[in-house]
């Protein structure tokens, strides 16, 4: 039983349906987030290589709620062809973006897919980072603010990787003037893979003045 919510908009302005994932918020969360052994990357739509392995908590989440998802894509594109398809998600929910982004791909061959997180931690080993480099490479978008520790959480060391591309927001107030776009690898040594994780930190609560406890959907 998992505790993952979110919701699916469609913009009509931007011809774009958004599959936003919220971030841990209950106890149900945090176990998920415990789980670090890393497992085959099996979810509906994914053929991923031989080797590919991601974090079984977050792969979890996203299998509780893929079926519920993807039906619903799937009623929408119908009557929105030509729309393209953008999953996103801070910490946790930004996990799981990335998880929800590849089912998308593989499911809706036909429509463009983009992904965004915030604040979110490595979700794979390296094959799997040069997995998902390989299908997005530029229309993935992994953002991280000043010193979050959540993005470094889980360990290089055991057996994780982050893709690409990192966009680091590294000053205050936080501005383009301050944001590095990081190479495609996804551990640039120049970017905040450079900073030792302290753990939920203050910049993990706070992604451009927006408090992690803003309550948007009451």
């Amino acid at each position: 039983m998992t505790d993952i919510q979110g919701f699916i908009a469609r913009d009509m302005h931007r011809k774009e349906l958004v599959v936003a994932l919220r971030g841990s918020a209950s106890v149900v969360d945090i176990v998920l987030d415990g789980q670090v052994l890393l497992v085959p990357f099996m979810a509906p739509g994914i053929k991923a290589p031989t080797g590919v392995r991601v974090h079984a908590g977050f792969l979890t989440a996203w299998d509780s709620v893929a079926l519920q998802v993807l039906a619903i894509l799937k009623v929408q594109l119908k009557a929105h062809p030509d729309f393209t398809l953008v999953t996103t998600g801070h910490s946790l929910g930004g996990a799981i973006a990335l998880l929800a982004a590849l089912s998308l791909h593989g499911t809706f061959s036909a429509s463009p897919v983009r992904t965004y997180s915030y604040g979110a931690p490595r979700t794979g080993n390296k094959i799997f980072a040069e997995y998902v480099n390989g299908l997005f490479h530029d229309r993935a978008h992994r953002v991280v603010h000043g010193h979050d520790g959540v993005p470094t959480i889980i360990p290089a060391s055991l057996g994780y990787h982050h893709h690409g591309i990192e966009y680091w927001q590294n000053g205050k107030p936080p501005s383009a003037k301050c944001t590095v776009e990081c190479d495609i690898s996804g551990e640039d040594p120049k970017c905040s893979a450079s900073v030792p994780t302290k753990g939920v930190t203050v910049d993990h609560t706070n992604y451009f003045g927006i408090l992690v406890s803003t309550p948007f959907c009451l």
